[in-house]
């Protein structure tokens, strides 16, 4: 019951509210936040003090935390070539930063040398390409491998990746043992949100334990694999999904090395965990909080290791993209430091900031800069290394962290029940949840219901925008040049038969399931076979991986509910219909290799539910590709979604393609991450819209509905 001071204070706020009940506002995870909590919530939630560094780990793996060395400061960073990587990190390295993190391009990702017909569009463009050891060799140049920890990105070409870096250390004087860092090894999320994979589940998780059992044996500073979140809040999955689905993963992990002999104490203490960490700021604190929590609570139930260390969660962090706006950048800086400090307050063990220009384009040298010194000040200006799990035993901090905890683990019985999470992908359920909270979470913002400043709040007036952006472009036709003059240059020099013999051994092994390929990969890596020349072969014995395309339906339209802006464009489809006896039909499409499709699935369920008839084109389709797609379809519409930087090479093909198919009255838009600089050229070529991001899908639909009018 409450006591006397609760009551009086609920009266005198129910008088200020004017209202018989106080409000709560409901989080995306369907927590209500009350307006007071109070020591009597943690009676009812059974708090029991702990401490940081014993279990349950609630308040922080380690005893000391922040007090004795703060986090790690780390750049996500790769672009272009594999030299302008290399002088970039030497960069960040000077500035203070004590941990490289690698970004791939896609055509790497995906397991393409830049001179695959795949690839052209996308070379160098949202990461780095890394076609062999000679390319990896550059990358790290001149970088102590021994001292620098360096975590890499990489799913789908695990296995060419991780040999070339290896065997690229040691060619560099840098023994196995001494190196230290993580591989991400993820591959379980690809297939719900990211889809940079390249084989079916089932080989791709044999891979992963591959590489698992080989770095407990070889890598002893080495994480196997890093258990990522971050994809899925990117791709609209609320706190409690994440949470639930990143430590599902993590489980499934386990027990896959558990089948290959090993002990969960061999492996499990160097186990990493990736979450996002978005705008929601006492959420995402509770997040990291309840994440070692139920991590402990899980892995012990199951796999009961015997070492305390095995059941500790260590996690990187990174500040959101998807928060990030084109609209008033500037307010991204603020928005980074928010979440950075949230991460902080939650007890990362590393962070990445997000530039506030990666709206827009790949951030440039000044916005990186900017990025890391948000870290640097909140280490060295600000008071919060003085101690140790601030929130600890905050009435609404533990509440928090336990509704949230109480959540996850109704996802993870949801997982549980299909029989762990590679059934449940199979199943396609993980995929269908997350675009549920997607499209919750597009219709709050469209309704107001969540503010964002310079987009549905406050937009910025002609004199608020500040000065002109330093956009980085990378130049495409440049490094694809460069890289298929790099393959063409290492093909002539190597031993054709050594790499031959090396492949086929290759090959062979990934026919007897008891094999581990780490090994034969890096032989056919220190042969001088290339990325693609790896994964060609992994694929002949695999097979490539097609996901299954649904568009979910009525979400969107539930969480709309009768708004005005959602009604007239279901009567304007409707008026659509009557004049031309079908209803305007679209086809939603991405280009080359990038896999992101939160936009493009998002959009594409709006859309359907306000009338329009939507095509959902396969991923990784080449503009050729599209063009015939949207010709046999008998669309009205052709809509892009790009994300990676791949737009001006790709949209000029599909425009030309579309001619070859004379079908040049279909209407071509565009939208995602495109900077101002290449709207021009994108008009001139004949895209007809482009979208911005944050931009409403009901304003979207108004505009295609104005330009087929237009047209009729």
């Amino acid at each position: 019951m409450p006591d006397r001071r609760e009551q009086k204070w609920e009266e005198r706020a129910k008088s200020e509210f004017g209202a018989a009940e106080l409000p709560g506002r409901s989080t995306p995870e369907g927590i209500i936040l009350r307006p007071l909590y109070t020591a009597r919530d943690l009676e009812i939630r059974a708090y029991q003090e702990s401490y940081p560094g014993f279990a349950p780990f609630v308040r922080g793996p380690r005893a000391s935390m922040y007090t004795k060395s703060p986090w790690t400061i780390r750049q996500y960073a790769g672009f272009s070539s594999a030299e302008a990587s290399n002088a970039f990190y030497h960069q960040c390295i000077n500035a203070g930063q004590k941990g490289l993190s690698v970004a791939f391009d896609l055509p790497t990702h995906r397991g393409y040398d830049s001179d695959h017909p795949r690839a052209a569009g996308d070379v160098g463009k949202a990461g780095v390409a890394i076609d062999s050891v000679e390319d990896m060799k550059c990358l790290f140049q001149g970088i102590a491998l021994d001292t620098m920890t360096v975590s890499m990105t990489m799913n789908g070409a695990v296995l060419p990746v991780l040999a070339s870096y290896l065997v690229a250390a040691e060619e560099g004087g840098f023994p196995l043992a001494s190196l230290a860092g993580t591989i991400q090894n993820d591959i379980l999320k690809e297939y719900m949100v990211r889809n940079t994979y390249i084989y079916p589940p089932e080989p791709s998780m044999r891979i992963v334990a591959d590489i698992i059992t080989y770095a407990a044996r070889h890598l002893p500073r080495f994480n196997s694999i890093s258990i990522s979140g971050y994809h899925l809040q990117e791709a609209g999955a609320d706190s409690a999904l994440e949470l639930a689905y990143t430590l599902a993963d993590g489980l499934e992990y386990v027990r896959a090395a558990c089948l290959r002999g090993l002990s969960v104490d061999e492996f499990a203490p160097r186990l990493s965990f990736f979450f996002a960490i978005g705008m929601n700021f006492f959420t995402e604190i509770a997040k990291l909080r309840a994440a070692r929590g139920l991590w402990y609570k899980l892995l012990r139930a199951e796999f009961n290791p015997r070492q305390e260390k095995s059941l500790i969660l260590r996690t990187h962090c990174q500040t959101s993209g998807y928060s990030l706006t084109q609209q008033d950048p500037y307010n991204n800086i603020i928005r980074t430091t928010i979440e950075a400090m949230a991460a902080t307050l939650g007890g990362t063990q590393s962070l990445h900031t997000n530039s506030f220009d990666e709206a827009i384009a790949l951030p440039s040298d000044f916005a990186a800069r900017l990025a890391r010194n948000t870290q640097l000040i909140l280490q060295k200006e600000t008071d919060l290394t003085y101690t140790v799990d601030p929130f600890g035993g905050s009435y609404f901090m533990e509440s928090l962290t336990h509704d949230l905890s109480a959540r996850a683990e109704e996802h993870l019985r949801e997982i549980s029940a299909y029989g762990g999470m590679t059934k449940a992908i199979l199943n396609g359920l993980p995929k269908l949840r997350v675009e549920e909270a997607a499209a919750r979470r597009q219709a709050r913002i469209e309704k107001g219901e969540d503010s964002i400043i310079g987009v549905n709040l406050h937009p910025p007036g002609p004199g608020d925008q500040g000065g002109a952006l330093m956009v980085r472009t990378i130049d495409n036709e440049e490094v694809l040049s460069r890289q298929i003059a790099g393959l063409t240059r290492l093909r002539a020099q190597r031993n054709g038969a050594q790499v031959t013999d090396a492949l086929n051994k290759l090959r062979n092994a990934a026919c007897d399931p008891r094999a581990n390929l780490l090994p034969y990969t890096i032989e056919a890596m220190r042969a001088r076979a290339t990325l693609g020349e790896v994964s060609s072969c992994l694929e002949s014995v695999f097979g490539r991986y097609r996901a299954p395309l649904a568009i979910i339906s009525s979400v969107y339209a539930k969480a709309m509910g009768n708004t005005p802006a959602y009604t007239n464009i279901c009567e304007q489809t409707a008026a659509f219909n009557e004049r031309h006896g079908r209803r305007p039909r679209i086809l939603v499409a991405k280009l080359g290799q990038d896999g992101h499709d939160r936009g493009a699935k998002v959009v594409a369920t709006g859309l359907a539910d306000m009338g329009f008839v939507v095509d959902l084109a396969p991923l990784f389709q080449t503009p050729e590709e599209v063009a015939k797609h949207a010709v046999e379809n008998d669309v009205h519409v052709l809509g892009i979604s790009s994300l990676a930087a791949g737009h001006n090479t790709l949209l000029p093909q599909l425009l030309r393609a579309l001619a070859a198919e004379k079908a040049e009255h279909i209407v071509v838009t565009v939208g995602g991450i495109i900077p101002p600089g290449d709207v021009a050229f994108l008009k001139k070529v004949g895209v007809a819209a482009i979208f911005d991001p944050g931009m409403s899908i009901t304003a979207c639909a108004r505009e295609i509905l104005r330009l087929l009018g237009e047209r009729s």
